[in-house]
């Protein structure tokens, strides 16, 4: 994403849980205009634990260290992002969130999509902001889809505030994954 920045501190996931699968990456591309949104990238088996991060400490505002390793992406499994309905009992709002209530205190969870290709923010590129629901330093997920392509097609929630966990969640029915070979799988020994 441009203007993000990753803060590489400790707790952040490494390339070293990155699943070996041979050469074969993945590009993300828009399915409206069929812009790629990503370089080449290499899938990971579950999408990893949030680092710990004492934002409350920090001497700047600004996200959190990235959930996903740089070059990376995981599928989300669980349901993200909009729409929040009220829980029968108290529990995470969705994956590496905490809780979340309404004005009536009644626990929320998400009833959001599930299957949304979870990376590095940073790997991303031509995306922009769009009505996203704001905290003190960035973007939360609550309101759903908030990055918008060139094309004007939403095709993403950004997840960047400080005290969440730095995602960006591409959503499946909104882009395209497209084999890409990693760099250099195509030399002859």
């Amino acid at each position: 994403m441009e203007g993000q920045r990753h803060r590489g501190e400790a707790g952040v996931p490494d390339s070293a849980m990155v699943e070996e699968t041979g050469p074969e990456m993945t590009v993300f591309a828009c399915a409206a205009c069929g812009a790629a949104l990503t370089g080449p990238l290499k899938r990971l088996p579950a999408v990893p634990e949030a680092p710990d991060y004492a934002w409350w400490e920090a001497e700047e505002m600004g996200p959190s260290p990235a959930t996903v390793p740089s070059g990376c992406y995981a599928i989300e499994t669980e349901p993200y992002g909009a729409p929040l309905v009220v829980a029968g009992a108290p529990g995470p709002v969705m994956p590496r969130h905490g809780t979340r209530c309404n004005i009536d205190g009644q626990p929320l969870v998400s009833q959001g999509p599930r299957g949304n290709i979870v990376m590095n923010p940073d790997d991303c590129r031509g995306l922009t902001t769009r009505h996203a629901s704001t905290a003190c330093c960035g973007a939360t997920p609550y309101g759903g889809l908030n990055q918008v392509c060139a094309c004007g097609t939403l095709v993403a929630t950004l997840c960047s505030d400080c005290c969440l966990p730095y995602e960006l969640h591409l959503s499946p029915d909104h882009v395209r994954a497209l084999p890409s070979r990693s760099p250099g799988s195509d030399r002859t020994a």
